[in-house]
């Protein structure tokens, strides 16, 4: 069967929200073409539900240069903050302009957007918790995908859902566009692009317990670094501390932001004593550590290795207002009701502050020096601008993929006027064709499922809230042999049209390959003697 060729000005992987929004800029320039695993309103940005961060001021004094401090601090102070300053100062227009597309924000009695408190944002450098977050009940990232889709469509933007990326072509410095594979027939398809821009999202599915989809397991970053392309601060992966205990399904900061609180086995508000002035409001990292901490010293939930998130002080009218979707969750998959039982909580792998490099306008850099990959792009939470440093505040995400989206996309059209159209020679598509008749004709005996389940496992119990020397270098030797067994996988299914199982092979190929990314103990010796070098030189000082 022969490949398809198709030519673009842009190609864009991904449509969730950073993905979307590059297209809807870059569809003012030239011809889009949107590539997608699912369908375009099923990306996981739908399931974002907290809200979107802006120094409004709606609800109490706010402005820009806190959320900034808020920002730089949450992430250790490692984030870039120049380009921190870019995405807090953009953010009151980003929102006004959602709200001009159609967004249905929740509104204040006058009519404003309203806005809730959200864990680490602040007033006055820290002094008390602030309502930063603009919020779509607790479904927000859901109604800014469709605001976005709509206008894509309107914007004559092509979709092409449910195909598979199985290479991004680099040759001699230059990106020429992106090969994939239609998952409904198995045919190949080869998109040449002036613009390739990297919008798939995160790969939280390195992990046992996680809130990320099926389809989050990181294939582009896996692609770019089989590339050459470097990977920025991997060893920084969020652990959102509220998932429904046994599942990761999360439990949105907005729970807290209403008014909920942390209870451990002896009915104690924990956080007081680990965040006295900003309490269950803290950031997630020292959330997530402080409830690990009680489960270990063992005041969990009846000795349990779980805490409660207590909502049953918050009326009823609230939760079915704001929260609606936490208290339908609740109810279906634990069988209690928010509103008279608290939830067990535990963390869950939940946001990769690390990726591909970008510049502030989504330009994928190939090295430290800032040089940069000729027509390749990256946004969203595949990639790095570094604004997240060591974690990320809640509803910065949202805020990120949307202004960042804009700006790559804005850049596209500058940097792509007038350039050649990219060119994919046919060896490439070879190398894909013979990648998956290898994986389709392999007799090998190792199955996907056990090989992915003993890589998330050994990541979580060894590579999540707290890592060690010890457990790192054990890590490490288990992922090589992971590795090497994956290249004995065999497949039930030898069919190429909608081969899942073809395709989950793929994918746990890559997530071994990240996974070797996220847990060197090299990246945490270098920051641990970078750490020691700045408190010698500052006790000098």
């Amino acid at each position: 069967m022969s490949a398809v060729f198709h030519k673009y000005d842009t190609v864009i992987i991904g449509s969730g929200l950073a993905g979307l929004r590059a297209a809807l800029e870059a569809s003012r320039h030239g011809s889009v073409a949107v590539l997608a695993k699912l369908y375009p309103t099923r990306c996981h940005s739908t399931a974002a539900q907290g809200g979107i961060a802006a120094s409004l001021g709606n609800e109490e004094p706010d402005n820009p240069e806190w959320h900034f401090y808020d920002t730089a601090k949450g992430g250790d102070f490692l984030g870039d903050q120049d380009a921190i300053e870019v995405m807090c100062e953009d953010a009151i227009r980003t929102v006004v302009e959602l709200e001009h597309m159609g967004v249905p924000f929740s509104r204040t009695r006058e009519g404003k957007i309203a806005q809730r408190r959200f864990g680490g944002h602040t007033r006055e450098f820290g002094r008390a918790p602030v309502r930063r977050a603009c919020y779509s009940a607790d479904r927000t990232g859901h109604a800014i995908v469709f605001a976005l889709y709509e206008q894509c469509m309107l914007q004559k933007v092509e979709f092409f859902p449910e195909f598979h990326v199985f290479d991004i072509v680099i040759d001699s410095g230059r990106c020429h566009g992106v090969v994939a594979m239609e998952i409904e027939t198995g045919r190949i398809h080869a998109f040449s692009a002036r613009a390739t821009l990297v919008a798939s999202g995160g790969y939280g599915r390195v992990f046992k317990t996680t809130s990320n989809a099926h389809a989050s397991t990181g294939d582009c970053l896996s692609i770019l670094l089989n590339r050459g392309i470097p990977l920025e601060d991997m060893e920084f992966f969020q652990f959102h501390p509220t998932g429904l205990y046994g599942l990761g399904i999360l439990i949105t900061e907005g729970a807290r932001g209403e008014g909920g609180i942390l209870i451990n086995g002896k009915g104690e508000r924990f956080m007081e004593h680990y965040a006295p002035t900003i309490k269950d409001l803290a950031p997630r990292d020292m959330v997530s550590r402080a409830i690990l901490m009680e489960v270990r010293e063992g005041r969990g939930i009846d000795g349990k290795d779980y805490v409660h998130l207590d909502l049953t002080h918050i009326p009823r009218k609230i939760i079915e207002e704001r929260l609606p979707e936490i208290s339908t969750f609740c109810k279906i998959y634990i069988g209690i009701d928010p509103s008279e039982e608290p939830i067990p909580v535990l963390p869950t792998a939940h946001y990769a502050m690390g990726g591909i490099p970008t510049d502030v306008d989504g330009r994928v850099l190939r090295n430290e020096k800032g040089d940069t990959v000729e027509g390749l792009y990256a946004a969203g939470e595949c990639a790095c601008v570094s604004i997240h440093g060591a974690n990320r505040l809640g509803c910065n995400s949202l805020l990120d993929t949307v202004v960042f989206g804009r700006r790559a996309g804005k850049a596209i059209g500058v940097d792509t006027r007038g350039g050649e159209p990219g060119r994919i020679p046919s060896d490439v598509i070879d190398k894909v064709t013979e990648e998956i008749d290898s994986l389709l004709n392999s007799k090998g005996k190792e199955r996907i499922g056990n090989l992915r389940a003993s890589m998330q496992r050994q990541m979580m119990e060894h590579c999540s809230v707290f890592r060690t020397e010890e457990h790192l270098s054990g890590l490490i030797k288990t992922l090589n042999e992971l590795k090497d067994r994956a290249q004995d996988i065999g497949l039930a299914d030898r069919s190429k049209r909608f081969n899942t199982e073809l395709l989950e092979a793929v994918e746990l190929r890559h997530l071994i390959n990240l996974a070797e990314a996220i847990a060197p103990l090299c990246s945490a010796e270098d920051r641990k003697q970078r750490s020691t070098l700045q408190r010698g030189l500052s006790q000098k000082g």
